[in-house]
This record gives structure tokens, C-alpha cells and sequence, in this order.
């Protein structure tokens, strides 16, 4: 049953499910022999993350680090704010970055430097999705699940001003919702 406030859902749990054991299985090959340094995007990113390190043979220290550029907005504003940052060193570790979604390429770019800049031995970004068609700087991650169009979602863990990240589905949110 769809949320009143969603028009459609664009991925079911199914579909989701799939994509993250692929990119399990993804992640698997690329850290065989190695212990890297998880890193979930809080808050969207965090029900991704929780299935996909549940879904890796390989074992990973877990790590969490808030970014905000949208606030209450249904638009990035362009300046990421680190809010929470990680308790442990990177430092010539394997670092993954975890992402909900890549959308202006800004927050990814901020925390890319923030952490190469620590001295990470290696930096890998896997996304849920990716929207290229907002993207004002030239990042991408290493491995995205799926490629969305520029419409508002929600659901698996995004959210409109801390709402719908509990659906088990990401669905497009109704413009009459974010619009008032």
C-alpha cells in the first residue's frame, strides 16, 4: 500500500534488496584480504547501510558522519555542514563511503577531502542512487545501485523534513507535499 502523500513508488523493496546484495557482492570482491572503514551518511543513508554491511562476507569497522545541505528544503543548498563527524582515525585505512544519494555532487566532494585529507589509504563511494541530472560538481561514486530522474524521493531512509524514511520503498513524494 502506497503512503497518501507519495504519487507512485519508483522501487520496491524487491528491487532494492536485489541492488544491495549486488553491491555486496560488488564490495566483497573489491575488499577481499581487507578490513575497511564503513561509513554511513547519517540519516539517509543509514537503512542502506545497515542491509548492505549485513549482506558483505567482508568484515568492516562501522563507522557514522552526519552532512546536511538540504535542511528543511527540498532543495540541497549547496553548502554541506558536517554535524556529526567520525570518532575514529582513517589513516592509512581502506575507507567506503556509504551514500544515500548523489544529487549536486557538493557533500560527496566536502567529505572526499575531509577524508583523503586525513590521510585515508583509499577512498570508495557506493550510493543507493544517483541523480546525475542535478549534479553542479563533477563527483561520482564507484558503484551506485540505481540512476533516479530529478523528482522529490522518499522512502528506505530519505526523507522530506525528517518524514517517510521508514517506508520499505522509495516512491516520489507528491509536489503538494513539499510545496505548502
Amino acid at each position: 500500500m502506497i503512503h497518501p502523500d507519495c504519487e507512485r513508488i519508483l522501487l520496491t523493496e524487491e528491487e532494492i534488496a536485489e541492488k544491495v546484495k549486488q553491491a555486496a557482492a560488488w564490495l566483497d570482491e573489491r575488499y577481499k584480504g581487507t578490513t575497511p572503514i564503513a561509513v554511513s551518511v547519517l540519516k539517509g543513508s543509514a537503512l542502506f547501510f545497515c542491509d548492505l554491511v549485513r549482506a558483505m562476507k567482508t568484515p568492516v569497522f562501522m563507522e557514522f558522519m552526519m552532512v546536511s545541505s538540504y535542511g528543511g528544503s527540498s532543495v540541497s543548498s549547496g553548502i554541506p555542514k558536517i554535524v556529526l563527524d567520525l570518532s575514529a582515525s582513517v589513516e592509512g585505512k581502506d575507507v567506503l563511503l556509504v551514500e544515500d544519494i548523489v544529487d549536486s555532487g557538493h557533500s560527496l566532494a566536502k567529505m572526499r577531502a575531509l577524508l583523503e585529507g586525513r590521510g585515508a589509504k583509499s577512498f570508495t563511494v557506493v550510493t543507493l542512487l544517483d541523480k546525475p541530472s542535478r549534479r553542479q560538481v563533477p563527483e561520482q561514486a564507484d558503484y551506485s545501485c540505481f540512476e533516479v530522474g530529478n523528482e522529490f524521493i522518499v522512502g528506505y531512509g530519505l526523507d522530506y523534513d525528517q518524514r517517510y524514511r521508514n517506508l520499505p520503498y522509495i516512491a516520489v513524494l507528491k509536489e503538494s507535499v513539499y510545496t505548502k
